[in-house]
């Protein structure tokens, strides 16, 4: 597609197919703790992240590590990508080892105008097939800003009221990690030159996904036999390592839990989940 009309891409997508190799898998679990799910196994929530990659060559990047824009994302050329949030149905859980498909289109495009700047919102669904039935549906919201000083102060203090906090110590290793088995090469995650000096960070900028991720996992930990049904997520600012991070959270009513992540007592990230027992 060649038009500049942001909107135009509405309705554009790709298909991405994938064997959902155990050995991938286990290269996951080793960077995020926990067993490495066998054959058949179930994947542990928002690991489809890690599969279903595009493999772009060296020339088809940008200056930010980050694909050229285009493809079938709309353009947007001299602006940083951000991963703001998005919403996740678990319908059935990915399973190790067993092909899968990943049907994604444009859902939407907007341009808006903050306090920083032009922002570009594009909101990308994923349908996540496997055996026959779509078992994971997800809106992505991905936004495009002009190159600006980094919001790195939160105005809201956490929750002082959790019922469940684990600590994460987003070491640049672990960060190297999860860019390499999510494919990522958007530089602000582990060249640490390039992030201070370029988009003016302190430090190496944790993962959106790896944050939200963690949330989950946390609540997983404290509640072993509830099934999660919907999530819906959020930043708000970033995450700047190697400072260590709380994920945490509580339930606010039956089937309802709040999930947090915070850093210096600062909100960072938040979520709502939904799920059965």
């Amino acid at each position: 597609m060649t038009s500049t009309d942001p909107a135009a891409w509405i309705g554009s997508g790709e298909r991405k197919a994938d064997a959902m190799d155990p050995g991938h898998a286990a290269r996951i679990a080793a960077t995020l703790g926990g067993p490495a799910p066998a054959q058949g196994d179930a994947l542990p929530p928002l690991w489809q992240w890690a599969f279903f990659i595009g493999t772009v060559g060296m020339d088809g990047l940008g200056t930010d590590g980050h694909p050229s824009r285009g493809g079938f994302l709309p353009p947007a050329q001299d602006r940083n990508r951000m991963w703001a949030g998005g919403r996740v149905e678990f319908r059935q859980p990915l399973k190790a080892g067993v092909p899968a498909e990943r049907v994604s289109t444009v859902a939407d495009v907007k341009e808006k105008s903050g306090r920083t700047g032009a922002l570009l919102f594009v909101t990308v669904l994923h349908e996540y097939h496997q055996a026959g039935e779509i078992v994971i549906r997800e809106e992505q919201d991905i936004v495009y800003r002009q190159p600006s000083p980094p919001k790195l102060v939160g105005s809201e203090p956490a929750p002082r009221d959790a019922q469940w906090s684990d600590t994460v110590d987003p070491t640049p290793v672990l960060l190297f990690r999860y860019s390499a088995v999510t494919f990522n090469g958007h530089r602000i995650h582990y060249d640490h030159p390039y992030v201070t000096g370029v988009e003016g960070y302190p430090g190496l900028v944790v993962h959106g996904p790896l944050i939200a991720t963690e949330m989950v996992a946390a609540f997983a930990r404290a509640h072993p036999k509830a099934r999660l049904t919907h999530l819906s997520y959020r930043g708000l600012r970033p995450l700047i390592s190697p400072a260590s991070f709380q994920v945490a959270g509580r339930l606010t009513e039956p089937g309802v839990a709040q999930l947090w992540a915070e850093q210096d007592g600062t909100l960072a990230h938040q979520a709502e989940l939904r799920f059965t027992e």
